[in-house]
């Protein structure tokens, strides 16, 4: 299967169309033998999640919270440049967007609700401590003399 023909896949239900990817490739950085560094293996995939019509607007508001940080101009940028060949860099790239996206859009986590411990534990764990500070008190208040 050669993953970049169709829209890229995200949570199994959004599809980012492959207009709105911006893809550009760049050499890769870092030390250079015969050949290492001439090819323009390094990916960077941009995606512009300000403008986009591809997420539901509930979603897009969520994103664009969580990753404000990572943003620039609503931009989300994403590098890959770990392998030596490029395809395999898109392939990266879209991944780490893809998981991005679906992280910043997934729901909020539902709030906790405290657990209700029975009283019968409660008021024995009360006994036992009063009974401690008893033994305790018990041991200072020995006169030594």
């Amino acid at each position: 299967m050669d993953g970049m023909s169709g829209p890229h896949v995200i949570r199994g239900s959004v599809l980012l169309p492959e207009a709105e990817l911006l893809w550009r490739f760049s050499r890769s950085s870092g030390p250079g033998g015969q050949h290492v560094n001439t090819t323009d293996s390094q990916v960077e995939l941009r995606f512009d999640l300000a403008a986009t019509e591809a997420l539901p607007e509930v979603w897009k508001q969520r994103a664009l919270e969580r990753l404000a940080g990572r943003l620039s101009d609503g931009v989300v940028t994403v590098r890959a440049s770990e392998h030596r060949s490029q395809w395999r860099n898109r392939e990266t790239a879209a991944v780490r967007l893809a998981a991005l996206l679906a992280e910043a859009t997934a729901p909020p986590p539902r709030p906790r609700k405290p657990t209700r411990i029975p009283r019968g534990i409660n008021e024995r764990r009360l006994r036992e401590k009063k009974q401690r500070s008893e033994t305790k008190r018990g041991r200072s208040a020995r006169d030594w003399g």
